[in-house]
Formats: structure tokens, sequence, C-alpha cells
């Protein structure tokens, strides 16, 4: 190695120590940064030639070290898992919250559920069948019917509201989602031409890569590189982004919970209208849209109507105050209205009309019966085995297991992917005690190879200064 050579060799190694010292700086200033993946400098030792010197009097080991590539540190197969992880914990979070939506509109237990109005009306029936000609105990048998009813109706509209609050929520969720894609779109481009420039590209890639987990939560995307440093972004098989180029998606399909049955909401792209398979929190919005919400509003309008039946053919049964047949309690939908439980409604009973009575007074209309067997049986309907309380039991026994579990998956999921996140930071993290020591190691480096340019120049010095002076 000549010496002229060995200034080269000097050279990069300083500017290989710089380089390295330059990325540990950043790597340090972005400990915090969400997103933001440690950058390494891969240093390559430069020479060997194939060709022999023509002049060598040895073998060359001149070259020196390049550290011109500067890459970011990650796993791929623990990012490919983190999309899978944050993208199935989203989905359970947000079926989990819808069936606590649910559990909120039931208001079970207190005493502002169904169940605690039911046993108010048991227990009026009972007091009139003690006490059949007070009218005050006619007028609380109507007025707890009607908190009944009443109480119906508010659970039927909190469900509606909830299921038109998840809708906005896949609406205000595809927006977000098309300005992510355009925008992982738009990095790719810049990520490609900045590639074919020789630029850096590490922060672009770790914004792009930011917005790809963030498309897994919101509707479980997940990334495909390619060999030009750009990523594809798919959808339960369908492309959303390739290249630089992105697809928007829209929210199609009812926008009335009445119309889930025939026209479910659903995903589709934009153009195109292709049916989406979604992940993440779209899934679960959407499975709260078409399932979770409309089966407990079926389960209560069935409910309703069992109201509606059990009282009405039980009331008919019997006699009122002035002998005369019980009339239906509940509208029957009759009129060709079904009864829901949007519309349970007591109907315009006086007191002297509730049917205490089972028979009929032997002078029907001058002496009011004093019979109060019907209003006991009445009472008597919440023992059924299949009556009123033993199937709202069931349904709201049902509803509270279903949410634990979906709780219990919320928990589980978490775990793992607290693994995966703390698997991932592992590998791509920035640890400041491992950046310290590459701060030394390069500072220890950059140091030798400044002293190595100091003994190079003083053997130049002796060899152009001092050569031929012997004698002088």
């Amino acid at each position: 190695m000549s010496s002229f050579s060995g200034l080269n060799t000097a050279s990069t190694a300083l500017w290989g120590a710089q380089r390295g010292l330059d990325v540990t700086g950043q790597n340090i200033a972005n400990v915090n940064t969400a997103g933001y993946s440690r950058q390494r400098v891969d240093l390559a030792a430069m020479g060997g030639t194939a060709v022999p010197a023509v002049h060598s009097v040895s073998t060359a080991v001149d070259g020196g070290v390049d550290a011109s590539k500067v890459r970011r540190v990650r796993d791929a197969l623990l990012e490919a898992r983190a999309q899978l992880e944050v993208s199935t914990g989203s989905r359970l979070t947000a079926e989990a919250e819808a069936l606590s939506g649910v559990e909120d509109a039931f208001r079970e237990p207190g005493d502002s559920g169904i169940q605690a109005m039911l046993s108010d009306v048991w227990s009026a029936f009972s007091e009139l069948s003690d006490s059949p000609r007070t009218e005050a105990a006619r007028s609380a048998v109507l007025e707890r019917l009607d908190v009944l009813a009443d109480g119906v109706r508010a659970t039927r509209a909190a469900l509606d509201q909830q299921w038109d609050q998840t809708r906005d929520g896949v609406q205000a969720l595809v927006a977000d989602v098309n300005t992510a894609a355009a925008s992982v779109a738009e990095l790719n481009g810049a990520i490609r031409q900045a590639t074919l420039a020789g630029l850096p590209v590490n922060e672009l890639a770790d914004r792009r890569d930011a917005l790809v987990l963030q498309l897994s939560t919101s509707i479980g995307a997940t990334g495909v590189p390619r060999a030009d440093g750009v990523v594809d972004v798919t959808v339960g098989g369908t492309s959303l982004v390739s290249g630089s180029t992105s697809t928007g998606i829209r929210l199609a399909g009812s926008d009335d919970a009445d119309g889930v049955g025939t026209d479910a909401p659903r995903l589709v792209t934009a153009p195109g209208g292709t049916t989406l398979r979604p992940g993440g929190t779209a899934a679960g919005q959407l499975t709260a849209l078409t399932q979770t919400v409309p089966g407990y509003r079926a389960d209560l309008d069935a409910f309703a109507r069992s109201v509606a039946t059990t009282f009405n053919t039980a009331h008919t049964a019997g006699y009122d105050d002035d002998g005369n047949p019980g009339q239906p309690l509940f509208d029957d939908g009759a009129g060709g209205t079904a009864v829901t439980a949007a519309n349970l409604t007591l109907r315009p009973l006086t007191p002297q009309q509730v049917a205490a009575a089972r028979t009929k007074p032997a002078d029907a209309g001058n002496a009011p019966s004093a019979d109060g067997d019907n209003a006991d049986a009445l009472a008597q309907l919440s023992l059924a085995p299949n009556g009123l309380d033993a199937t709202y039991r069931k349904l709201v026994v049902a509803l509270g297991v279903q949410a634990a579990v979906a709780t219990r998956k919320v928990e589980v999921q978490s775990v793992v992917t607290a693994q995966v996140d703390a698997a991932r930071e592992s590998v791509s993290g920035v640890s400041l005690d491992e950046e310290m020591t590459n701060m030394l190691s390069f500072q220890h480096a950059y140091s030798a190879a400044a002293r190595m340019v100091s003994a190079i120049d003083q053997a130049l010095d002796t060899l152009i200064n001092r050569t031929g002076t012997v004698g002088r």
C-alpha cells in the first residue's frame, strides 16, 4: 500500500465513522418518535480487485470502507404479524363495544330496566287481586303497564340510536381509510422516485408503514412489499393500493336498520362496486350493523309481541268493574300495524275497565264484582316456565354471556398484540444504551482514523522533504 492510497483509506475511515455518528445521532433524536425505525450504517470493505497491479511488490490491502448505505432495521415477518394482530384486536374491540352498547340499552340489572318494570306490574296485579274494588289499585295497574310499554319503547329507541351511530362511525372510518390509502400511494411514488435518484427514503418508508398499520387497524389491510421498495396494500384479497395508485371505498346498503335484512350495510370499492371482506374496526362495526344490534332488536320485538299477546289474552278472559268482558290492554296490531318494541302502546282504558274478576256478576251492570281471581291469574303469569319473565331473563342472560365472552377475547388478544409489539420494538425500536455504545465505538474509530492520517502525513513529509538530503 502506497502512502497516498493510505490517505484514501484513512479518509474513508473518517467518513465511515462520521456517517455512523450521524446515524446514531438521528436514532437518539427520534427515540420517542412514533413509527420510527432505528437505522444502521452498512459498513463494507472496499477493494479486492481481480486484476493484479503491474508493479505491485505485495498484495494490495487498501481500499478503505464504504459507508454509503443506511438501512432501516425491521423484521418483515414481525411487521406482517403485527398487521394481523392489530386487525384482530380492533375487530374484537369493536364487537365488544357494540355488545356493551346493547347492555346499556337494556339497562340490566337496575331499577330502570324492563325486569324491574315487569316486577312492578306483577305486584300491581297481586295488589289488585286483594283489593279488586279499589280504584287506586286499578289505576296502579294501568300506570305500571304504561311504564312497561314506555320502557320497552325506550330500549328499542336506544338500540335504533346505537345502530345509527355505528353507521355514522363506519362512514367516518371510510373517509379516514380513503385518505390514508391515498397517502400511502403518494408515499409509494415518492419512495420510488427517491430510490431511482439515489436519495434516502428511510423516513418516507417509516411514514408509509405507519399508515399501512393504521389501515390494518381500521379495515384489516395487509402490506405486500415489492422489490423496488413500494408496498401494495390489500383488503381481503382486494387491492386497495397498487404502487402509486389507490382505490377508494364507500359504504353501501341500507341506511335504516329496518332494511338490514334485504340490503345489509357493506363496504364496496369506488369505483367498481366490488364487495370487500374487511377486518379490523370496520369488520366489528359491520357485525354490529348486520348481526348484533338487529338480532337484539328482533328479540326485543318478539318480546313486545309476547307482552301484548300474553296480557291481552289473560285480560280478555275476565270481567271489568261493570261486568263487561275485559278488553285488550295493548294495541294488538289489528289495524294492520304489527306490534313491535317501537310501537307497543297501552290502550286508553279507564280504571273501571280493568278486568279483575274471573266471573261475571249476577246483576251485571248494577252491582260491581268483588271477584279478583282474574287479577290473581295475571299476577301468576310471572311464574310461568315459558312466560314473559322467563323469556326476558333468557334474553338478558344470553346478552350478558355474549358480552362477557367478547370482553374476555379482547383481553386475551390485547396480551398477544402487546407481545408482538414488544418483539417489533426489540428489533426496530431505539435503545439508548445500544446507541451510546455505538456512539463511543464510532468516536474511537474516528480518533483512530484521524491518528492514521497524521501518521501518513509524517511519513510523506519524511519521504518528500528528507529523502536525498543525507550528507548535505
